[in-house]
Parts: structure tokens; sequence; C-alpha cells
């Protein structure tokens, strides 16, 4: 199929960039050739995140039969290890996903620069040598184009010829080299050995700091919770080496556009995650210990199973060290480990002013935070989805499907946000006795519901843009953006907590998502960075 990198050639050309928002509004559920690619990749992707909550809930009800004490310490280890992981796991996956689909992708088309090379492409598909060569190669002009287009776009474009030529010369001997059918995929091989370090390093400084972090989260050492959350923390820290690599290997499959795999991985671990709790918890009497190494050994399965399937795709055995993209793998991903902290910094600070409010707006606050977050992150299936094709079309030049792509998932994000208001509003004002029966608490939650239901469509909406910001490869944005909307949202929350209370944490966190909205609007919608190319008007 022909690409079209002339970004003069698009058929829509908007003179304000921020209409682009709106490209074909109408269609947005229309279930075409770019609406199903996006739903196979959005759909098992959703799904693979709402499976493991789950099966986290089944374990914390198995471990809510041992006791008060027990549940509370796995619960404050659980916190630590979440928190220790989050910093890492989501700059390496997302990092993952976007340059595993830009090195796909140069690497089909490097396959097609081959064939032609041997002039087996003229032979097979009866295209002329001359079209089939400008088709892969973009020409003076077509760069010409994307240079004004784009800084993101006319780098891609101006690298694109010389790493297929590049690649052409080597790519053919290197298969010699490699099994049949494999590919050799620098990111995939990167992306192992980040996990690796990253894995080792948190699980050994987990078990050695241990008893100071749960310390500090105040558990003392004359704390009943400290025997059981010591236990627990340093089993499930072996598993840390597991989380990344599988995790790691999750962002090598999004970039394949392939999240079924990965669904199927997480299926099975969270089933035997499920029956072992039972087996160890209860049958060989080993308490904690046995809910800890239950969820170890169901996350070391996961990995298994998708380095097993992956092996048989790519070959991780890089033919030199120099082909690791190790400076590019940190440069990014400072960036968006600064993301991750300016976010986690803006929640985390939420709960502590409720917490300081007393135990029934903590309560309250703890139940709409999580009903409110995990909603909404259901969305990350569109974000994924987003992210791989963007990644993979800006790769290729193809400006047009950019433009679509990224306007379509937003679009749907708003649609599906729609839903989740509905959905949450009435499942949490008539469901709020699943929590909690404690009449005050309930009071606080119903008071929350506007807001908790209210703002689903824009945190769907910020949500799917972190994937076009990554899948755009527009990490620096996305980093600097949010240590912004950062600063703005703790100024928000220490002044509206303090005359609103808690109503004001609420007022506070939604002006957070909707700044966090704002900023992709505005990268997009005033056509600067990667997407300066929708400035442009038609000739």
């Amino acid at each position: 199929m022909e690409r079209n990198t002339d970004v003069t050639a698009l058929p829509y050309r908007p003179k304000l960039p921020l209409l682009v928002f709106f490209r074909g509004a109408r269609h947005v559920l229309k279930m075409d050739a770019l609406g199903l690619e996006i739903l196979k990749i959005a759909f098992p992707a959703a799904l693979a995140l709402a499976a493991d909550p789950v099966a986290s809930l089944i374990d914390t009800a198995f471990i809510g039969h041992l006791g008060a004490v027990q549940l509370a310490a796995v619960g404050v280890s659980i916190a630590i290890f979440n928190q220790a992981s989050r910093i890492t796991i989501y700059p390496l996956v997302s990092i993952t996903t976007s340059f595993v689909a830009e090195e796909d992708t140069l690497e089909k088309l490097s396959a097609e620069a081959n064939k032609y090379m041997l002039g087996e492409s003229a032979n097979n598909n009866g295209i002329h040598k001359t079209e089939t060569k400008n088709r892969l190669v973009p020409t003076g002009s077509e760069l010409d184009n994307l240079e004004k287009g784009s800084a993101a776009s006319a780098e891609r474009g101006m690298n694109l010829e010389k790493e297929i030529q590049a690649s052409g010369a080597t790519t053919f001997d290197n298969n010699k080299k490699n099994k049949p059918g494999k590919r050799h995929i620098p990111s995939a091989s990167t992306a192992m050995v980040f996990g690796t370090v990253l894995g080792l390093i948190q699980a050994i400084l987990l078990i050695l700091a241990a008893k100071p972090l749960l310390s500090i989260m105040g558990v003392k050492a004359d704390s009943p919770l400290l025997p059981f959350a010591l236990k627990y923390l340093i089993i499930r820290s072996i598993g840390a080496p597991a989380v990344l690599l599988s995790l790691s290997l999750q962002g090598i499959f999004r970039g394949f556009k392939d999240t079924t795999t990965p669904l199927y991985a997480t299926i099975a671990g969270d089933v035997l995650n499920i029956i072992l709790d039972a087996i160890l918890i209860f049958l060989c009497k080993l308490g904690v210990s046995g809910a800890a190494i239950a969820h170890v050994l169901s996350q070391y399965l996961i990995f298994f199973i998708l380095l097993w399937v992956l092996m048989k795709q790519v070959d991780l055995v890089p033919p030199s060290f120099k082909t690791l993209q190790y400076r590019k793998f940190c440069t990014n991903g400072i960036y968006l480990m600064t993301r991750v902290v300016a976010v986690t910094f803006c929640v985390t600070l939420a709960t502590s002013l409720a917490a300081r409010m007393g135990p029934i707006t903590m309560a309250a606050f703890q139940v709409c935070l999580q009903v409110w977050l995990m909603s909404s992150l259901l969305a990350d299936g569109l974000a994924v989805a987003g992210q791989a094709i963007l990644a993979c079309a800006f790769t290729a030049g193809d400006l047009d499907k950019v433009t679509a792509t990224a306007c379509r998932v937003l679009q749907m994000s708003f649609v599906f946000g729609l839903g989740l208001t509905l959905a949450v509003g009435a499942g949490l004002y008539f469901g709020a006795t699943v929590f909690t029966k404690d009449a005050n608490v309930l009071h606080l939650i119903h008071i929350a519901v506007p807001f908790v239901a209210g703002t689903q469509a824009i945190n769907s909406i910020s949500f799917v843009f972190d994937g076009v910001n990554y899948g755009a490869a527009d990490f620096k944005y996305a980093a600097y953006s949010m240590v912004v909307v950062a600063v703005c949202s703790v100024a928000s929350l220490f002044c509206l907590s303090k005359t609103n209370g808690f109503i004001g944490l609420w007022i506070a966190l939604a002006i957070y998502m909707a700044l966090r909205t704002l900023a992709g609007v505005w990268r997009m919608g005033t056509g600067t960075g990667p997407w300066r190319f929708l400035r442009l008007s038609k000739m």
C-alpha cells in the first residue's frame, strides 16, 4: 500500500489547527479500517488492564480472611512496592512501545527495500521498480515537505532513507545469521536489558530497606503490623525483576500492535495467583507469606509466557551491543520519570490532605479516589492503540494517518468518558454501601459523586493524550507540561482544601485533570512540535 508522505497532498488541511479535533467527528463510532485497527489493539489492552485489579481484589479478599492486622500490613507493603515500581514501569513501557513500533516499521520497509534491490518486488508484485523505490524512500520534495511540516516528522523522514539504505545493506546479511522468520529489533533487546537491571536494583533496594520504608509509612518497630508487612514486602520484592521484565515485554508486544498475547499471559498469571492463594494461604498455612509467594510465581509465569512467544518472533541477542539504544532510552526515560513523579505527587498530596481532615473524610476520599482513577484508566486501552499506530505512521511519514488516528482516538475517548459518567455516577451513588455502611462516610461520598462522575470525559481524554504524545515521541513536552500542571495543581490543592475542605479537594483534582487535558489540546491544537504540519494550508 502506497503511503502518502506529501503533506501538501492531504485531503484535509484546516487553517486553524484547533479545528482538527472535530475532523470526522460524525464517524467516531464507524467501524472502518482505522476504527477496527484501533479496537483490535484497544480492547485486549483494556481487558488486560482490568484483569490485574480484579485479581488483586480477589487476592485482598483471601488475605482479609486472615484478619484485619494481616490485611492492613499487606496493604502498606503493596503501597510501597507499587510506588517503587510505578517510577520505573511507566517510562519503560511507554518508551519501549514507541521505539519498537518505529523500528518494526523501519524493519518492514527495509525488508521491502531488500526485495526491490534483489529484483523480487517487480517480479512478484508487478510493480515498476521506480514506483517501488519512490514508495519506500521519500523523494527530495517529500523530505522538504516533511521538514516544513514538523521537526519530529522531518527528522524521521530525513533519517528514513539513510536507515533503510543502511539496513538494506545489512539486513539480508543479518538474516543469514538469524533464524528464518525472526526479526532484529534493537529496542526490544534494549528494553530487556533495562528491565533486568532495574528489576534487580529495585529488588535489592526494597529488601535491604524494607524496615526503614515501613517505618516511614508508619509501621514502627512496636507495631503488630511489622512482622507481617516485613515478610510480605521482602518476598514480594523477589518478584520485582519479573514485574519489570514482563511489563517490558508487554511494551514490545504493544509496539507490534499485539495486545492479545499480553492479555492471555496476564489472565494465565492471575488465575495461577488465585489458585495458589487458596492453596498456600489456607491449605499450607503460610498466611501472608503464601500470598506473596503466589503473587511472585504468577509474575514469573507471565514473564516466561511472553518471553517464549517473543523469542519465536524476534532475535533478542543483538548482532552488536553498539546497536542497543541505551542513550535514547535513558534520555527519554528521564523525561517520563519526571512526569510520573509529578503525577504521583499531586495524587499523593491530595490523599495526605484528606488524611489530615480526619478518618471519616479520609475513608470517603479513598473510596472516591479509587473509583475515580480505576474507571478513567480503562481509557488506557485507547491510549495504547493511539501510541502504537501513531509511532508507526510517523515513522513511515504517513501524516494523513497520523492526523486521522489522533483525532479518532481522542473522539472515542470522549464518547467513552461520557458513558463512564453515567455508569460511575449511578454506580457510586446507589452502590456506595458496597464499600461502607457508615452514614457519615456515605454522605461525603454522595457529595463527591458529581465530581467523580462529571470529570470522567476529561480524564479519559487526558489519558489518551498521553498515548498521543508518546506516539509522536513528544516525551520532552509531556514531561515539562506535566511539571507546570503539577505546580498549578499543588497550589490549588492547598488553597481549596483550606477554604472548602473535602469539596475543595475534588475541585482541585478536577482542575488538575482539566489542566492535563488542556496541555494536550494546546500542543496539537496550536500545531507546535511534532504537530507543526497541521498549520500548513493546502497548496
